[in-house]
């Protein structure tokens, strides 16, 4: 076997003498999850972060420009022979961990944020319901969409111009209105533009204009492409078609989104812009709406919180209330039972539902 070919499967380290290794010599498999062990003094960490990463690290600025390796810390070269197959290199430092369940490997050394940026700008979508690829979508297949529905329906065709981004938006409506655009939905309700809120630019908003109100019908066609070449013109490609007589289990109005960028071809499902947002889960956008992002519910076992049904209210019934010598649960019990005529004396198990 050649030796480029040992040194892409391998790290080759060849006498290493850094701080007290005795010329060492060690072959490390790549791609593979490695532990070094041994008594303290032993020269893991000088093995590890004072050889392997630090020249990792050197060769790293080195390749730089001079004018980029000015604002970088220049590494010493650790005391070794020749290292093959190295690769440029982080080193987490050891410390206390954060008990966030929102801070990861990931996050802690920043490449979470470039895989987001690359999955966003070069990740090919595709659709969860034929699992082909998400294409553009042309404004005749929105039309054709639109007049397959139900003769009847009443629809808004939106342009959603903000999407869960911070600001006023004062200027934004201003021109809206000299545009000649009369209504908008903010934050989930309509107002005429004149008399929308003012926004707080510490929060994050929604903002769509209501770009015409359609009844669907045999002849409205040409009237339902321009309302979306208009729609698509004032969000970047992005149009919204609101029932105005269909709700969602969670009460929200029904919509269909229109895309010109990404649209499956058969099933017609559709998604907004492909941003940098959507893969993280420390954003609303990007976050499962379950786990809010966590990866675990946080939920309630009545089996732990009251262990023994035989026990009344009064003797310690709630287990995590009777480990404290606090008046509060105690007077909150009290009051619970008046308010719904209970009595701290009675057995849990016999307490009406």
């Amino acid at each position: 076997m050649k030796n480029s070919e040992i040194s892409s499967k391998q790290i080759i380290v060849h006498g290493a003498r850094e701080h007290n290794l005795k010329s060492v010599d060690v072959s490390l498999p790549r791609d593979r999850l490695i532990v070094m062990t041994g008594l303290s003094g032993s020269g893991k960490s000088s093995l590890a972060f004072d050889t392997i990463y630090a020249e990792g690290q050197r060769r790293y600025v080195e390749s730089l420009s001079a004018y980029a390796r000015q604002f970088l810390e220049m590494m010493q070269k650790p005391d070794v022979e020749q290292i093959d197959g190295l690769s440029p290199a982080i080193s987490i430092e050891q410390k206390t961990t954060s008990r966030n369940p929102r801070s990861t490997v990931g996050t802690v050394t920043e490449i979470y944020d470039y895989l987001r940026l690359l999955f966003a700008r070069v990740g090919v979508p595709y659709s969860p319901a034929t699992g082909l690829p998400i294409q553009s979508q042309t404004v005749s297949q929105m039309v054709d969409r639109i007049m397959g529905l139900d003769q009847g329906t009443r629809l808004y065709l939106l342009a959603p111009i903000v999407r869960g981004r911070k600001g006023e938006y004062r200027k934004e409506l201003a021109e809206l209105m000299k545009k000649g655009f009369q209504r908008v939905k903010i934050d989930g309700e309509f107002y005429e533009i004149e008399d929308a809120p003012v926004l707080d630019k510490k929060f994050k908003h929604d903002v769509e204009v209501v770009v015409d109100r359609l009844v669907v019908s045999g002849d409205i066609s040409g009237r339902v492409a321009d309302s979306l070449e208009t729609a698509l013109g004032l969000a970047d490609g992005i149009a919204v078609a609101e029932f105005a007589d269909k709700k969602e289990q969670d009460g929200t109005a029904s919509q269909i989104t229109f895309s010109q960028k990404f649209a499956c071809p058969v099933s017609g499902f559709t998604i907004a812009e492909i941003e940098p947002r959507l893969f993280s889960f420390n954003n609303p956008f990007g976050a499962c709406p379950t786990c809010d992002g966590l990866g675990s519910e946080l939920k309630i076992d009545p089996n732990l919180v009251v262990t023994d049904t035989s026990l009344t209210l009064g003797a310690g019934a709630i287990v995590p209330w009777s480990r404290t010598s606090a008046p509060y649960y105690q007077q909150t019990l009290k009051a619970l039972c008046t308010h719904y005529q209970g009595s701290l004396d009675t057995p849990w198990r016999d307490l009406d539902d």
